[in-house]
């Protein structure tokens, strides 16, 4: 069959005369090498994520060219295009702060441009879900390619890879376990091929959620980026593409409540990142769809962890590529899935798990009836403290902290974190309860500081976990007792503005409870911290105006759904 699309005489640029602007773009178009027959053929766009100031992504190029490959196959034009590119830890203050202005180029440079279909080309943390929540919006046929996972490395013996690693490390360094020489060592070798984390961070968590939810081709979230399944990846992905400019398919077509609630359970049974809560939240309110998270803690006391991943087990991204990729977890998973919702291909879920004779790594994905835990990785908490709600990430923390009241020491904001977590005169015990308040959306763009680290004079003396409490993100690689997202933020008027040293906090995960255990008739008296000084002008400025609370996805309140 004949394929069907624009082509280069999509969306005209208009000059009130649109013949004259066909004529004009054709004549410009030429000038670029492209014969007539070329550009009678349907476009397909792909987005170019690569940058000298992003490692997870120097295999772009070469996917892109493999995109084009499977796109001129199947008897299409491809044509890149640039879009902002997010690498992770090169950005300040945080990728976070970005993630919906990547979101907003996209959908503008998608719906803007004469392209029939575009191919998402992208990986590190907050790409992905970006990459995602414009191509909703766009409202255009699209599919996601996934950049794959680095492959792990070695340091005298022992297997590394990115960044739970280096976490490990970095606290066994504070503690004075290891020298300069050491880390310097280990500096060099925790990432050492291109690619995302290779463990359970974000960026794979949001790649085998999208997987799930059909927005890529079945097989290849968990691909490592430097095997040669990856470029075959990307070139089936541009056959794929061109097969959606004929169906017309967009992810508006795919992604429904259903396809929403399976992404939660599967990041539920992989232990996935905190983060891809509030990125799946921002997705599904481009849709006018929720992530419910009162509905979580039901769905997480039904969903077995499965996945055997660091930060919360042992294996790394290309060990579960190697025991069955999305393909077993889908297999060992399926009855806990609505496998009715619909794919980018067209087909159905449950047309994509694999056969029963089909082998899997049962070491590194486990059977449901021999689980690395019966409940799922995350739950949230409520309570005066997170009213809208928190997240902890109960799988890759101290069973022995789940029920305590301890007392606050608290840090206003990131600045007295850093200039007193170390202080050798800090009052703080390994009893009681780190604090950070003024680290949200609004204060300043959400950064993964919830990590608080152990006060050095704690380390040293061999403590390994704390409870820690903020209104701020971890990353996907970090592990501990630890609430995060509180909600609302201490900026935007929550109550975590008016914690103060010395007060009281309970905690009981049983109850999914979080209290500030202070008098209201005390509460009401207090002025609160205030919120650190609201950037005006620019993109920062827009971004505070406009981004939403944690349970909403912190995304900008008009680029919702009905907006």
């Amino acid at each position: 069959m004949a394929k069907t699309g624009q082509g280069i005489t999509g969306g005209l640029t208009n000059y009130g005369d649109p013949r004259f602007a066909a004529y004009l773009r054709r004549s410009f178009a030429s000038s670029m090498g492209y014969s007539k027959t070329m550009l009678q053929k349907p476009i397909v766009g792909i987005t170019w994520t690569a940058s000298g100031f992003n490692n997870c992504h120097r295999g772009v190029p070469d996917l892109v060219e493999a995109v084009k490959r499977g796109v001129l196959s199947a008897g299409g034009l491809p044509l890149e295009f640039p879009v902002t590119s997010l690498g992770e830890v090169f950005l300040n203050p945080t990728s976070m702060v970005f993630r919906n202005l990547m979101a907003m180029d996209v959908e503008e440079m998608v719906r803007a441009q004469p392209m029939d279909a575009v191919v998402l080309v992208g990986g590190c943390d907050k790409t992905l879900p970006a990459l995602t929540m414009g191509g909703i919006s766009a409202n255009k046929p699209a599919i996601v390619l996934a950049t794959g996972p680095m492959m792990t490395s070695r340091y005298q013996g022992e297997r590394l890879g990115a960044c739970t690693d280096c976490r490990r490390f970095w606290a066994r360094y504070r503690a004075g376990d290891i020298e300069d020489k050491q880390i310097d060592q280990v500096e060099g070798s925790l990432a050492t091929t291109a690619g995302t984390c290779a463990v359970m961070g974000t960026a794979s968590s949001m790649a085998i959620m999208l997987e799930v939810m059909g927005l890529m081709l079945p097989g290849t979230a968990a691909i490592p980026a430097v095997h040669a399944d990856r470029l075959r990846a990307a070139e089936a992905s541009g056959v794929a593409a061109m097969e959606l400019v004929e169906s017309g398919r967009t992810f508006k077509d795919i992604i429904t409540q259903a396809t929403i609630d399976n992404a939660v359970k599967t990041l539920l049974a992989i232990s996935g990142s905190t983060n891809a809560i509030i990125h799946l939240a921002a997705i599904a309110g481009r849709l006018g769809l929720k992530v419910d998270l009162d509905a979580l803690n039901a769905i997480s006391d039904a969903t077995p962890v499965l996945v055997d991943l660091k930060p919360t087990g042992e294996a790394y991204m290309e060990d579960f590529f190697y025991a069955g990729g999305v393909g077993g977890l889908l297999r060992r998973l399926g009855n806990h899935l609505d496998l009715t919702t619909t794919t980018v291909t067209g087909e159905r879920l449950a047309d994509l798990v694999p056969s029963e004779d089909g082998w899997i790594d049962s070491k590194v994905i486990r059977p449901v009836d021999n689980p690395i835990r019966a409940d799922g990785g995350l739950i949230s908490l409520f309570g005066n403290l997170a009213p809208k709600g928190a997240i902890l990430k109960r799988a890759a923390a101290d069973e022995n902290l789940f029920e305590k009241t301890g007392r606050a020491v608290v840090f206003d904001g990131l600045e007295d974190l850093s200039n007193r977590i170390d202080d050798p005169d800090l009052d703080v015990t390994e009893d009681d309860i780190l604090v950070l308040k003024n680290a949200g959306p609004k204060a300043c763009g959400m950064p993964e500081s919830g990590y608080l680290p152990i006060p050095a004079k704690l380390a040293r003396k061999g403590v390994k976990d704390m409870l820690r409490i903020s209104d701020a993100r971890m990353s996907g690689t970090a592990y501990g007792t630890i609430i995060l997202h509180i909600s609302p933020e201490a900026a935007a008027g929550g109550l975590l503005a008016k914690v103060q040293s010395g007060d009281m906090i309970r905690l009981s995960v049983k109850e999914r409870r979080l209290e500030l255990l202070v008098d209201e008739a005390e509460l009401a008296a207090r002025v609160p911290t205030p919120a650190p000084p609201a950037e005006k002008r620019g993109w920062l400025g827009l971004y505070n105006r406009h981004v939403t609370q944690a349970e909403e996805g912190c995304d900008l309140d008009f680029l919702k759904a009905g907006y």
